[in-house]
Parts: C-alpha cells; structure tokens; sequence
C-alpha cells in the first residue's frame, strides 16, 4: 500500500459508565495507538454526535475525530417519549409479540451500513465493542465474551436473542475477531465454530494506567471526605448480577459471625437494575456500618482508593479478561479473585484464589489475606512484576498488527510475533 494505511473506529458509545470495562478498554485502546510514532497509519475514531470529543484528551497525532452520523429520530421515538414510565414493559411486549410473529427468539436482524462508513475513506473499520455492523469494509470485531451463554439466566430473552444475532453475525462476517484471553477464544470455536487461524488473543492493560499519578495528600482528603475506615478490601466493580457481591456480602458476613473479625468493605461502579437487591441484602445482614457503596467515581478517585485499600477482592462469576486485578497489580495493591480461567491467566500466582460460588471459599481468603501482611507483601511483589507484561502500548501495537495483516499490508518481525503469541509474555 503507497499511502498510510487509514483505520476507522467505532467510537460510537454512550457514555455514563454502562458499559464498564468495555468503555475502559475503548479508551486504552486509543491511548495506545496514539502513542505508536514508529508507522505510518493513520486512525479515525467514529464518535457520538452528542459527545464527539471525549477521547480527545487521550488522542495522538495519528489520530482524528469524525462525528457519526445523527440517530433518526421518527415515529418510533416520538411513541417512546409517549409512553415515558410505561416504555420498558411496552417493549417487552413489543418482543413478545415479534418473537410469536417470526416463529422464535430471533426477531433481530444484523445492522447493515447505509454508506456513511464506506463514504470515510477508511481501508479498514474495527468495531471495539460488542455492536456490529455489515459494510463493505473489511472488519475487525471484538465480541469480548459470550457471559449470555454461560449465565443466560442474568439476561433477558430479548437481550439474549439481540447479542446471539450481533455476536454470531459479528463474527461470522468480520475478518478478524479480537479476544482478551486465550479462554475467550476457546469459547468462540466451541461456541460458534469459528476456525482458530480467524481468532486473535490481545491483552488488555490496566485503565488506571492512563490517568496521571495521585498525590498522597490526595488519597488522604478521599479517605476524609468518605469517612473510609483505616483498613479496608476494594471491589471495583458494576452491580451486575454476575459480579457476585451478594456472596461476597455473605462471606463478609461469616467472617464477623463466625470468627469476630469486623473486615470493611468498600464497593466502586455504577449502581444499576440490581442494586436495590444489594442493597436489600445489606441491611438483612446488618453489614450497614461495614460495606460502604460509593457508586461510580472518577478515575483518579479510583486510583486512590486503590492505593488505600488493605487488598483488592473480585468475586465475579464470570470474565472474558482481568482488568480489576491487573489494576491491582498496577497500584501495587495485593489481590484475591475468583478461581476463573480468565483471571488465572492475567492473575498468574499473584492472586490468591477462591471458588466464587462458595460462601466459605470467598471467607477463608478474605480471612487469610486480610490477617497474613507477609501473604499480602509477597502477592504485591508478584503482582508488580507482572504487570509489566500489560501495558497499552502493547495492545496498541498488537492491534496495529492486526489491522495490518487485515488490510494485507507487510509485516514485520514484531507484528508476526505479537499475532502469534496467545499467551502472557
């Protein structure tokens, strides 16, 4: 190819802190990019007319923002302003009636580009999250898990219906498809049957990584200004079903019952749909005085409570990477996590291990780490060396790498050995 190989990517995502680590990613994503100075290509980051410009502060010079074409706004959204409270039961029927009509729980079709895409000039688009659209383009896709088939019961049918129509088709059409993990990518042949030569492993990095460092003063005006006791174990975290805290509110629970140990909890992300539940529970076991919910907070807010806490706990249920515990090891924080393929792999033996679904499990790690400091000093060295082996310039230049060998360009040495690579290091 004679001219820079010219990349677009969907940047198209609403803002707020729903999408979680997905919007994390999105963002060091970018970062890296815009740090690589040794190419020639050139990035357009496709963003939402109503918020062209948030990744602008982590943008390079080979990088630009183009604005996405506006949403339609015709019947269909003047009769959602009409129903107001009424809108989500009224869409519920509305599937339920689509889902009779075609016979089954498709009822969704795969979105096809109008022209916009083509018409930017790009030589290939990559789709960072889990949304998908059919162009002309050649594509990269990132389905980044397949949670909706392991734990269905945490979604609705009609989001399951919509992600089995996105992610199959996403991957079925586009020419690569990106995973965070090695264990993603076993789950995409068994799944989908997708052939293994199509499937490309890129570690993901630590989004504490991209924000400047935090003052200790500044951890110690957070500590005042949220009452946060001496010491305490963070779990960084949305309220989704499927990130465990009712477990984790019961272990903390047997902990203090059991063995009179008061451990404090201190919980960060977006409290949504499942958080009245949480919250219910909190009170049913009298844990008001411990668990502290501060909701979703900043970054550097984030990065200072890190560096507070005594340890970091992630009881999830289910991951396709492991950013909370790679944040972890970046801040120098000691983990415990879940015994899950996903985490194993980013983790190493620098985290130490439970059964997710065993209240007693989750207990007796929090008991050993929250009274073990020489465990919790050798997990923080453990963790610091390993998060050496995840940094945004990496997944930067493997992405590189993969838009490349998309678009057919040469590679080099390094982009060969990065795309062949499915393991840490």
């Amino acid at each position: 190819m004679a001219r820079p190989l010219k990349v677009l990517i969907n940047a198209q995502m609403p803002l707020g802190g729903k999408w979680g680590g997905v919007e994390q990613f999105l963002m060091g994503l970018v970062y890296g990019l815009g740090c690589l100075t040794d190419g020639e290509e050139q990035y357009s980051l496709v963003t939402s007319p109503e918020s062209p410009d948030w990744l602008r502060p982590l943008m390079g010079p080979n990088q630009r923002s183009v604005a996405g074409p506006r949403p339609k706004r015709g019947r269909s959204e003047r009769v959602k302003r009409l129903l107001g409270p009424l809108r989500r039961p009224a869409g519920k029927l509305r599937y339920a009636v689509r889902r009779f009509l075609s016979g089954g729980p498709r009822g969704f079709a795969l979105p096809q580009s109008d022209g916009f895409y083509e018409s930017l000039g790009g030589d290939i688009i990559h789709f960072p999250f889990q949304e998908f659209t059919r162009c002309r383009l050649p594509t990269v896709y990132n389905p980044h898990d397949l949670q909706h088939l392991h734990y269905p019961q945490f979604f609705s049918e009609g989001t399951r219906a919509f992600r089995e129509t996105v992610y199959r088709g996403g991957c079925h059409y586009a020419q690569a498809v990106a995973v965070p993990s090695s264990v993603v990518k076993s789950d995409l042949r068994q799944k989908y049957g997708l052939d293994a030569q199509k499937i490309f492993v890129i570690y993901q990095a630590p989004p504490v990584a991209l924000y400047e460092d935090v003052p200790n003063e500044a951890s110690d005006e957070l500590r005042e200004r949220f009452r946060l006791p001496d010491l305490f174990a963070l779990f960084p975290a949305q309220t989704w079903p499927h990130k465990n805290h009712l477990r984790l509110l019961e272990a903390v629970r047997q902990v203090r019952d059991r063995n009179g140990i008061r451990l404090n909890l201190v919980c960060t992300g977006t409290k949504n749909e499942h958080w009245p539940v949480i919250s219910q529970r909190i009170n049913k076991l009298g844990l008001q005085t411990q668990v502290i919910f501060l909701g979703f907070v900043g970054p550097l807010k984030l990065r200072a409570l890190f560096r507070l806490a005594q340890f970091v706990v992630f009881p999830s249920l289910f991951e396709g990477a492991g950013m909370p515990v790679i944040e972890g090891f970046h801040e120098g924080v000691a983990v415990t996590c879940s015994d899950l393929p996903a985490l194993r792999e980013y983790g190493g033996d620098a985290v130490l291990t439970f059964d997710p679904l065993s209240v007693e499990s989750i207990a007796a790690s929090l008991l050993r780490i929250s009274g073990d400091e020489g465990l919790r000093e050798q997990l923080r060295a453990r963790g610091k060396e390993r998060a050496r082996l995840f940094t945004w310039e990496r997944t930067g230049k493997t992405y590189r790498a993969l838009y490349r060998k998309v678009a057919g360009v040469p590679l080099s040495e390094e982009d060969l050995h990065l795309l062949t690579s499915d393991n840490v290091g």
